[in-house]
């Protein structure tokens, strides 16, 4: 290998390692206040340390992830109060970037969004978790994603990367899997009818279902 070919070599690995500990926690083998082995993980995965250490840093950035002294990376516990706050922001941001998306869906955006609608319902038939949250996220993106608002929507990106291990529960729950589907179904006729206002109420319900599950299962 030259040495032009390392630093492309070694985000190769990073990525893998990060998309291996990404579906390590979605499907809750990794559990919040599980300390996380490197040398364990890097070897089941077939990687060196280091670029499970880079993908470690990346999760702790996003609040996946918190590395203690003497102690290492541990899978973030989950608080409510956490929870609450960031759906609180997404709410606020979320809304700001569908009235501007919503004026500038072409039948390439719907075709997408209808898509990724169309593979939660797939996942959600087949029992699998891991394909149902990666097609959510697929279908809210592509009605939130405008090059026009970046920063927006790099700030909200940055929440709903914070938040994967509490989705990952809620899908574990095969009533919220198929009331998620129903959600859809709604926002994909708030989209048909281009009204704004509707999508957002819709939005805001999709989420406040989800925060009043979590909630009591977070709760004492």
């Amino acid at each position: 290998m030259s040495m032009t070919s390392l630093p492309d070599a070694l985000g190769t690995a990073q990525q893998h390692a990060l998309d291996w500990l990404r579906r390590l926690i979605v499907a809750g083998e990794l559990r919040p206040g599980q300390r996380i082995n490197q040398e364990d993980l890097a070897e089941r995965i077939g990687v060196s340390v280091v670029p499970v250490r880079e993908a470690l840093r990346t999760l702790e950035q996003e609040g996946q992830v918190t590395y203690l002294p003497r102690r290492g990376y541990l899978v973030t516990e989950l608080r409510i109060e956490d929870l609450c706050e960031i759906y609180e922001l997404r709410r606020i941001l979320e809304e700001r970037a569908v009235r501007a998306a919503l004026p500038e869906f072409d039948a390439v955006t719907l075709a997408r969004i209808r898509q990724a609608a169309a593979d939660c319902v797939d996942a959600v038939q087949a029992g699998d978790v891991a394909a149902e949250l990666a097609a959510n996220r697929r279908f809210h993106f592509a009605i939130l994603e405008r090059p026009s608002q970046p920063h927006t929507l790099r700030v909200i990106r940055l929440l709903w990367d914070s938040t994967e291990a509490y989705r990952a529960i809620y899908y574990n729950s095969p009533a919220e899997r198929l009331a998620a589907i129903d959600a859809h179904d709604r926002i994909l006729a708030a989209i048909a009818s281009r009204d704004a206002d509707r999508l957002i109420i819709e939005l805001n319900e999709h989420r406040r279902r989800a925060l009043d599950v979590l909630a009591s299962i977070l709760v004492p």
